[in-house]
């Protein structure tokens, strides 16, 4: 049967989530963790590659599985062998046609700035600005992300293999929340560095260092004239949700702005 899980980490001392030799990856400790449980060498697979040091509320993986123990039971199952730092919040049988990466209809990252005095356990999750910054030109400046555009100028590092930059952005907020400031951006695929470097534009924004206008203006063919944003660091980003349909379809055909091409399947997101 294939199973999916829902789950959450703590991303800050884990090398992201793709296994990397010599390094603890959340996707390595997970498949430890089904061993131990199943017996089972198995691959896990991801709606989200997220890089090091970034967590998750909602992460999305299934993997194929032999073992005859119920959906109900495995959340309970791994909890007991995996580290404090991550946990199967949900898990479900799925169609062997689920893909958790490729029939995400979108993804919903948060990050957090921190504007008030420092916290050793808020600062954990959130990058250290603390300063007051404009949140209404914020909000401005956010809402030229919304739509199909080029996203170029806000990748962190463009493979080789990657030609196609198009992505569809379906919502961006900026907010004020005690002593934090929350972007919020939901879209159906992001590129390597987006969705920090999206951030690190809208904190220019809101610092008076950028002007609002120039956010729309690094979606088009002036951002080769342009200074691009700084890129923010990754412990301030959470993956929250990632939303599929219902039923579950393949969405590689729509994900980056309308082609289903090797770029889609290979874009490693934030």
């Amino acid at each position: 049967m294939r199973v999916k899980f829902v789950i959450a980490y703590d991303g800050t001392d884990f090398r992201g989530w793709a296994r990397s030799p010599g390094h603890r990856t959340v996707q390595q400790t997970v498949a430890d963790a089904i061993k131990r449980v199943s017996n089972e060498e198995v691959e896990v697979v991801s709606a989200s590659r997220t890089d090091s040091g970034a967590h998750a509320r909602g992460q999305v993986c299934h993997f194929d599985t032999a073992a005859p123990i119920e959906p109900a039971v495995w959340p309970r199952a791994m909890n007991r062998v995996l580290p404090p730092d991550v946990a199967v919040l949900r898990a479900s049988r799925v169609s062997i046609d689920f893909h958790s990466r490729f029939c995400a209809e979108d993804r919903w990252y948060r990050y957090r700035i921190r504007i008030g005095e420092r916290d050793p356990f808020a600062s954990r999750y959130s990058h250290d600005h603390g300063k007051s910054l404009d949140v209404a030109s914020m909000q401005a400046a956010a809402e030229a992300l919304v739509g199909r555009h080029d996203f170029r100028a806000f990748t962190e590092e463009l493979q080789a293999h990657i030609d196609n930059t198009v992505r569809t952005m379906r919502r961006a907020t900026v907010k004020a929340v005690r002593d934090e400031i929350w972007i919020e951006i939901g879209g159906t695929a992001f590129l390597r560095g987006m969705m920090r470097r999206m951030a690190g534009g809208l904190l220019e924004v809101g610092t008076g260092r950028r002007p609002v206008e120039t956010i729309a203006d690094l979606l088009t063919e002036k951002r080769s004239e342009m200074h691009w944003p700084i890129v923010l660091p990754a412990k301030g980003l959470c993956l929250m949700r990632v939303r599929y349909g219902d039923p579950p379809r393949d969405c590689r055909a729509t994900a980056a702005g309308g082609r289903s091409d090797e770029s889609d399947r290979l874009d490693r997101l934030d």
